[in-house]
């Protein structure tokens, strides 16, 4: 079985349990996803497939690309990525897989990149609590002191300073699936999800649901 398919996120919503409870979601749109490879451990170390989503220009494509969606009968694709599989035989070139292969009340975790935020201050970036605002206090978003004395007379690696901050790939686990529109292909997910509308994810089966 798949254990995973790629996604666009279109934004978030509400929605109402049977016993009137207000549950917040993610609206996803999950595939139709293409096989567009076949990995084995045989040939490659390890079982996945390829997988190809959605639609772009065919000029934004590089030629090898086009080539290599030809062979399972793409002539474009916005992106491509690798999911686990069990057994890899199950499945063949060109085949779709939608978002059938999930259920409502089932786990998942979703991969995406967070909103990029730009150039931004250690109190935006790392929370810092900022210093004193009052008697003549002139560092009230500064980081402070950031190196030693004497020795090493050097600031350390890994040392929290300003700087870009967001568009970084992030994992959300266990949330939990609270509807499925196959007919939409659309995946609602309790919570939120890393990235900004349109922004692709990756929705894969957890391992350790709770």
């Amino acid at each position: 079985m798949c254990k995973g398919l790629i996604g666009r996120k279109l934004g978030m919503s509400t929605v109402y349990s049977p016993e009137g409870r207000q549950i917040p979601v993610t609206v996803i749109e999950v595939g139709p996803c293409t096989v567009t490879q076949i990995k084995t451990e045989t040939t490659d170390g390890y079982n996945s497939l390829q997988l190809a989503f959605g639609q772009r220009k065919e000029k934004r494509m590089t030629k090898p690309v086009q080539g290599h969606l030809r062979k399972s009968g793409l002539a474009v694709a916005a992106a491509l990525r690798e999911v686990p599989v069990d057994n890899p035989d199950e499945f063949n070139l060109g085949q779709v897989i939608s978002a059938e292969i999930f259920n409502v009340g089932e786990k998942v975790d979703v991969t995406g990149k967070t909103k990029g935020r730009g150039f931004s201050g250690v109190m935006r970036r790392h929370g810092f609590a900022g210093g004193k605002k009052t008697h003549g206090s002139h560092s009230h978003r500064i980081p402070g002191s950031i190196g030693c004395s004497a020795w090493p007379a050097k600031v350390t690696k890994g040392r929290r300073m300003p700087g870009a901050y967001g568009n970084d790939r992030q994992t959300v686990r266990n949330l939990e699936i609270v509807d499925i529109r196959p007919e939409e292909n659309l995946v609602l997910l309790k919570g939120a999800i890393p990235g900004s509308k349109s922004g692709l994810v990756i929705v894969r089966k957890t391992k350790f649901a709770k």
